[in-house]
C-alpha cells in the first residue's frame, strides 16, 4: 500500500523544527543564511520558511548593501547585526533606500531563536562562523541572472551589467556554495531540499515543500 504524500506545508514545518534543534550559533539566537544567486528565489524561499517557523525574523541583505558597497559591507553587518545578537541584544540598522540611494529610518531585529539572513553573500567567510545552517539556493547563475533581469525591467539593465560582474568578482574569492549545509532547488510545484556539500554528519532526510 502505497503511503500518501505529506501536505507541502507539513514538509515545510519539518524543515523548520529541523533548523530549530540546531545549536544556537551568534549567542542565543540560530543564524540560517539563505545565499544564491541574483534572481534565484531567495526572498520568497526565506518568506516561507520564516512562516514555517511561526514568524522568524527576517534580515535582507538588500538593507545592508548599498550602491556603493554592494559587498563590503561585513564590518557594518558585524556591527549594527551581528554582535547585538550574539550578545543577547535586539540589533538596529538601517536599511538603504535604492531609489534614494540614502539609509533609511532605524529597523530593529530581535535575537529570536532563529533569525535568517538572506542575500547574496549570506553564506560568506566572515559570517560562517556564526551561522547555525548555510542554505543555498540551487540555480545556475545565468538562469537566476535572467530572471532577475526580466523581473526588475530594462530599466535596471546598466545597473544589472554592473551586478553581475561585482558577483562574480565575490563568489570567486568567497564562494559561498561548497559549505553550504542544504541545496534548495525550486520545482513546478514548492522546492527540493538536500544535503550540500557540507551537510551535518547526520543530515535530514529530503524534504518537498510547496507553497503554503
Amino acid at each position: 500500500m502505497n503511503t500518501p504524500p505529506r501536505p507541502p506545508e507539513t514538509d515545510l514545518r519539518a524543515l523548520a523544527a529541523g533548523l530549530r534543534r540546531v545549536p544556537p550559533s551568534c549567542g542565543p539566537v540560530r543564524l540560517v543564511a539563505v545565499d544564491g544567486h541574483a534572481g534565484s528565489g531567495k526572498s520568497t524561499f526565506a518568506a516561507r520558511l520564516a512562516r514555517a517557523l511561526g514568524g522568524a525574523p527576517v534580515l535582507h541583505l538588500d538593507d545592508i548593501a548599498t550602491h556603493d558597497e554592494l559587498f563590503a559591507w561585513t564590518a557594518r553587518l558585524a556591527e549594527e547585526v551581528v554582535e547585538p545578537l550574539r550578545a543577547g541584544r535586539t540589533a538596529r540598522y538601517r536599511p538603504y533606500d535604492w531609489h534614494a540611494r540614502a539609509l533609511g529610518p532605524a529597523r530593529e531585529l530581535p535575537p529570536a531563536p532563529v533569525v535568517l539572513v538572506e542575500g547574496v553573500g549570506a553564506g560568506r567567510r566572515a559570517l560562517r562562523p556564526r551561522l547555525a545552517r548555510l542554505l543555498w539556493m540551487e540555480m545556475p547563475s545565468g538562469t537566476a541572472w535572467a530572471r532577475g533581469r526580466r523581473r526588475d525591467g530594462s530599466e535596471q539593465s546598466a545597473f544589472w551589467d554592473g551586478w553581475v560582474r561585482a558577483e562574480r568578482r565575490h563568489f570567486a574569492g568567497d564562494p559561498s556554495r561548497p559549505f553550504a549545509d542544504l541545496l534548495v532547488r525550486e520545482r513546478t510545484e514548492g522546492y527540493e531540499v538536500l544535503p550540500g556539500p557540507c551537510a551535518p554528519p547526520s543530515p535530514p532526510p529530503s524534504v518537498t515543500h510547496g507553497d503554503e
